[in-house]
Order: C-alpha cells, then sequence, then structure tokens
C-alpha cells in the first residue's frame, strides 16, 4: 500500500483519488482553493489543511493541476514539495502542461535527489471514475517501475514513452489529434447534413468504413448515434472546450519550439478559442459542431 499525497482535487482529481483508496492505497488530498478541499472532504475524502500536512507521512507525491506554472510553483517553490517531502518520495505529475516545463521540474527533483516521472492521462473524467485512464510515463525505468503500482489504481493502459518530458509531448501529440478529429468529424455531419444525409446513416456506415475514429465512435458530436456522448446531455462536459483551447495552444507553442509544420491543427485550435470567445469554454470540446454547422454565435459572450 503506498502513502499518497494527492495535489489538485478538482473534475480529475477527485474520481482518480477514489480509485487510489478503492485499490487499497492511504491518500491524503490537497487542493490550494478550500472549496475543492471541502468539497472533497464532504465526499468522504482524507484532506489535509496544508502542503506540509499532506507531505508528513507520504512515500508518494501525485499532483493533477492546470499549467506549468502551477506545477513548477507546487514543486520548486518555497515551501513546496521538494523543501517539504520525506527523502526517497516518489513524485509523479499528471498535469497536461508544456514540455519545457515537464523536463524542468523534473530536473528540479533530479538535482533535489528525487525520482520524479511526467504521467499525463488521457480518457478525460468518465475515464477517470471508471479507473480506466490511459498514461503515458516520461522519465527513467526506474520511475517508470516504481511508478506503476500506483497508476494502475487508476488506469488500464500503462506506456513508457521516454526520457523525461516524453509523456507530456505524447500527451501533447495525443490530445492536437482528438482536437482536429473532433473539427473533421464536426465538418462530416454539417456537410451530410446539407446534403440531406441522416446522423443516424452516417454514423453507422462511417464507423464501419475508413474514416472511423474515437472522435466519431465515442465522442460523436451529434445527438442520437452515441447515446452517452456528451452531445446527448446538451454537451455537459466530460472535456470542456477551454481545456481543449489549452491543449491545441500547448501544440502550437510545441510546434513553433520543435519547427514543426502543423497548419491542420492551427486552424482547429481557432475554432475552439472561438467556441470558448462565444460563451462556451464550460461545455464539452464536441460543441465545435454547434460552432462549425452555424447553431452557434460567433460572437464574444457579453460580460
Amino acid at each position: 500500500m503506498a502513502r499518497i499525497a494527492f495535489i489538485g482535487l478538482g473534475n480529475m482529481g477527485r474520481p482518480m483519488c477514489d480509485n487510489l483508496v478503492k485499490a487499497g492505497n492511504g491518500v491524503v488530498g490537497y487542493d490550494i482553493a478550500p472549496s475543492m478541499r471541502d468539497a472533497y472532504a464532504a465526499a468522504g475524502g482524507r484532506v489535509a489543511a496544508t502542503l506540509a500536512e499532506a507531505l508528513a507521512e507520504a512515500d508518494t507525491v501525485i499532483s493533477m493541476i492546470p499549467t506549468g506554472r502551477h506545477v513548477r510553483a507546487a514543486y520548486e517553490g518555497e515551501g513546496g514539495v521538494f523543501a517539504l517531502a520525506r527523502s526517497g518520495t516518489l513524485m509523479i505529475d499528471c498535469s497536461t502542461i508544456d514540455v519545457e516545463s515537464a523536463r524542468a521540474v523534473s530536473k528540479a527533483a533530479s538535482d533535489a535527489g528525487f525520482v520524479m516521472v511526467d504521467a499525463p492521462v488521457s480518457g478525460a473524467v468518465p475515464a477517470a471514475q471508471a479507473g480506466a485512464l490511459t498514461f503515458m510515463v516520461g522519465g527513467t525505468a526506474e520511475g517508470y517501475e516504481r511508478a506503476c503500482p500506483v497508476l494502475s489504481g487508476m488506469g488500464k493502459n500503462l506506456f513508457h514513452v521516454g526520457a523525461s518530458g516524453s509523456g507530456t509531448a505524447m500527451k501533447i501529440c495525443n490530445n492536437m489529434m482528438a482536437g482536429m478529429s473532433m473539427v473533421a468529424i464536426s465538418e462530416v455531419f454539417t456537410l451530410a447534413e446539407k446534403l440531406g444525409l441522416d446522423n443516424q446513416a452516417v454514423y453507422d456506415v462511417v464507423s464501419r468504413s475508413s474514416g472511423n475514429c474515437w472522435a466519431l465512435q465515442v465522442y460523436c458530436p451529434v445527438p442520437g448515434p452515441v447515446p452517452t456522448s456528451p452531445a446527448n446531455r446538451d454537451y455537459q462536459p466530460g472535456f470542456t472546450a477551454a481545456m481543449m483551447l489549452k491543449d491545441m495552444r500547448l501544440s502550437q507553442q510545441a510546434a513553433g519550439a520543435s519547427g514543426a509544420a502543423t497548419p491542420l491543427a492551427g486552424a482547429s485550435a481557432a475554432f475552439y478559442q472561438m467556441l470558448v470567445e462565444s460563451g462556451h469554454a464550460a461545455k464539452d470540446f464536441s460543441a465545435v459542431f454547434e460552432l462549425i454547422s452555424g447553431r452557434l454565435s460567433h460572437s464574444p459572450a457579453e460580460g
């Protein structure tokens, strides 16, 4: 049994904590926001009021927090994880951040005598709740081997994809593909509608043909064909438009830094930016179909 300090009790962090507990681990949750701590405590979770309290008995730290700036502050900042953690503590960052920050914080961990891996996830909230996340792990072989027993409590697919920062790089590439695919599928349904084709017929044929992909088969952006998709509950999010915009921007940042040409991703990012600026940041990213099909206004939200 691992003694885990889990930093970040948001939409992903809380179900991840729940599954770690179900797997027999001791978990203490911490979030910088009191409301997040209170919500987790109200749901029966064990919560620490301070980071120091969360780390006091931990042999493993897991973080799921918003940006590279937040990750670096949590680990490297004054009174951060590196200053407070016990010797030998394993550190696992599951956040989706920029590659530069992931590599920098991993190096800082190594310099401080800790083993750290970057292990971002795929699967969004439904997979987090089901304990079926996919983990893309960057770091040393030692770090990956130590992390696997803990990660297996939250996910079904674990991949060691390279050195530090590689997990983050893989996550950026994966989500870039998901973001572009959803835009492409939305354009397909928009054209099909204009041509008089039925949504169910489009799904039935394409899902069994060369155009099939995850965005269609699991997250179909039109109501009807996939009953569990967000389109059937007014695009209540499994993965918000704001989060997809963040990830598409990360892909463009990485492309610029590496000199890769990604024009389709750039165009797709622009659609998610329009969706967010139209006041739909909290909807599921598959709501981009409503933008592309003309069902939503392109004008910025008031206020």
